[in-house]
């Protein structure tokens, strides 16, 4: 597709975001502090793996999108797409993590890459959304557009971080994936049984002692293009635990950093050449008034900086890897994601 010509722009559209099948409109506030989000009201949540957190007090969640409030989506050239790392590159990070392990400085790390192509500045994200909705139904799927202060997300996430309700708290690690279940490894199995021990590590930081528990193990879960094992650990939260104690206890999400934590951090640091943004962080909502809240692990996400949209894709990386295995999972992950927002959508 090309999308070449004098660059168009259009006026700001307002604030509004979507989370499933519900519209946030009529922005009342914006935070960049986790404890804005305990002084009650819905709140859309953008808190990046890099960078500034974003906490959003929306007034009405509605059912519908309102008229004219989605924008077009220009579509992408196929041929423009750049990575932070090529194959080579990639493939000498795995090798590298893998010394790491060998060294028995960690037991898993994941190894990310950002691919990007020149954003289209009179192109909506909620029209890549709409897009991605369509194409790519996910089940922690949203999007967030704050024009005044340079947000704009579409996530298509197949991974739920955190849900709560009550005192009862979620967390359901995604690790392992192949195109057919057949497909799947010992090596995905035993990658995603290190995960649920680091969440249940992570959980019990902010849950009461011995409410913990890890259920429904190695579960294969089918997504577009993809089947991946998936985990699901609940706890009940502390009494003295807020919000920010909740997210200094989880975050990052062990899926997409490693194990043990802090090692496999230090590790991602040295390796990757660009910094993640918002992919790998949290996103979602939380509704302090009812104790509700939904966070999605920010994969599958594309996002706005400066004049590139920008979409990440990892895999992770034990002592069981297979370099040129690894890279093809990164190809796997993008390929399907990245066909759609080479499309156009424009409201019906």
């Amino acid at each position: 597709m090309d999308i070449g010509g004098a660059p168009r722009t259009r006026a700001n559209p307002k604030p509004m975001a979507r989370f499933g099948s519900e519209y946030a409109y009529d922005l009342v506030e914006v935070s960049h502090l986790i404890d804005s989000v305990d002084s009650g009201g819905r709140w859309a949540v953008m808190i990046p793996f890099s960078g500034e957190p974003v906490f959003a007090r929306f007034a009405s969640w509605e059912s519908v999108p309102r008229a004219s409030t989605i924008g077009a989506w220009m579509g992408l050239d196929s041929s423009t797409w750049t990575s932070s790392m090529d194959r080579a590159m990639y493939q000498q990070a795995v090798e590298s993590t893998r010394n790491s392990i060998s060294a028995g400085n960690v037991y898993q790390a994941n190894i990310c890459r950002i691919r990007s192509n020149t954003f289209d500045p009179a192109a909506d994200i909620m029209g890549l959304d709409a897009l991605l909705a369509a194409g790519n139904p996910a089940p922690h799927a949203g999007a967030l557009r704050i024009p005044e202060i340079g947000v704009h997300l579409a996530c298509a996430s197949p991974e739920l971080y955190l849900a709560r309700e009550g005192l009862k708290l979620t967390s359901k690690p995604m690790k392992g994936t192949a195109t057919t279940a057949s497909g799947l490894l010992e090596k995905d199995r035993a990658e995603n049984i290190m995960i649920v021990d680091l969440v249940r590590n992570d959980l019990a930081r902010c849950c009461e002692v011995g409410s913990v528990k890890a259920v429904d193990l190695l579960e294969i879960q089918q997504h577009p293009g993809l089947v991946h094992l998936v985990s699901t650990v609940k706890g009940e939260i502390s009494s003295r635990c807020s919000w920010s104690n909740i997210i200094e206890a989880t975050f990052p999400p062990g899926s997409i950093a490693g194990a043990p934590k802090i090692a496999a951090l230090e590790i991602i640091e040295s390796l990757e050449p660009e910094n993640r943004g918002p992919y790998c962080g949290a996103f979602g909502w939380i509704d302090t008034d009812s104790q509700t809240a939904s966070l999605a692990v920010a994969i599958r996400t594309f996002w706005v900086d400066g004049d590139q949209l920008k979409f990440g894709t990892g895999a992770g990386i034990t002592w069981g890897s297979d370099p040129g295995n690894e890279w093809e999972e990164t190809q796997l992950k993008a390929r399907h994601l990245a066909k759609i927002a080479e499309q156009q959508w424009s409201q019906p």
